[in-house]
């Protein structure tokens, strides 16, 4: 699930593959772009901004890209073969002599002029990966609407940027307080907390090829994607619920236990083991 670090690290990958480099050929394979020909173009950079990726071409051309939850970079050499998914999936290809780099299942593709960037970007909150990282400003956000569960506020990527699902549920474990605790409820020295807790997390993960929050070798997540398995600190079941405004819902994992606060109704317990069933580690 592509959160801020796996996009730092597909940023980091499409910038050392491509930058510098002049595109032998572009391949867009949406309508909108059906026609467009970057060849000859230089690549300048990629940089992440939160969840989004921005190439720049020489010429003042940016090309925006935004995973969502399932789309994914791959860079590869001349003659590897490609294992991104089937061939319908791609979006875009960017070749340049020696290197392939392959969009798969973008949700968001669209080239704009490099001075428009602050249009795709300019709404987002300070970037926990990024040089405009701003921990009282973050804080700010997130406690501008203290009626706002905690857990919808960390996801609002106009608070802050980077955080997904799996950091939600994982930093609320770590404050020891439910994602539905309103914002303005969570206790003084956890809020002072929060902003460093989330910028260490991501700073520590920016690296890994597997996502981990614990220090713990056989386990890589507190919460996250362990319903009705043990708690790893009081041995409680972990639950799962979902939560967002219906439109946008998304599964929450948190020890009833460890984590003091409010938590979705109680009585779907069979309907959350069918949708969310139990994964391993």
């Amino acid at each position: 699930m592509p959160e801020g670090d796996t996009v730092w690290q597909a940023a980091r990958r499409l910038h050392e593959a491509l930058t510098g480099r002049p595109l032998t050929r572009s391949d867009f394979r949406v309508p909108q772009y059906a026609t467009v020909d970057l060849t000859g173009r230089g690549v300048l950079s990629t940089i992440p901004r939160g969840k989004h990726l921005l190439t720049r071409f020489e010429g003042g051309l940016t090309l925006h890209t935004h995973l969502r939850m399932e789309g994914a970079w791959k860079v590869y050499g001349s003659g590897e073969r490609w294992r991104g998914g089937p061939a319908h999936q791609i979006r875009v290809i960017l070749y340049t002599a020696d290197r392939t780099a392959v969009g798969y299942r973008l949700q968001v593709l669209e080239l704009l002029r490099t001075t428009e960037e602050e249009r795709v970007v300019g709404h987002l909150g300070p970037d926990l990966l990024g040089p405009d990282w701003d921990p009282g400003r973050a804080l700010a956000n997130i406690l501008a609407d203290p009626a706002r569960p905690l857990g919808e506020a960390l996801l609002d990527q106009r608070n802050l940027a980077g955080i997904g699902n799996v950091y939600k549920s994982e930093l609320c474990f770590l404050l020891g307080v439910t994602p539905w605790l309103p914002a303005g409820a969570l206790p003084a020295d956890r809020a002072e907390q929060l902003p460093g807790l989330a910028k260490r997390l991501l700073e520590a993960n920016r690296e890994r090829p597997v996502r981990q929050t614990t220090g713990l070798d056989r386990h890589d997540l507190f919460v996250y994607g362990r319903a009705f398995r043990p708690c790893l600190r009081c041995r409680t079941p972990v639950r799962v619920g979902d939560q967002g405004d219906g439109s946008q819902e998304r599964p929450t994992y948190w020890c009833p236990a460890c984590q003091k606060g409010p938590a979705p109704a109680p009585g779907a317990p069979q309907r959350w083991r069918e949708k969310y069933p139990r994964r391993t580690g």
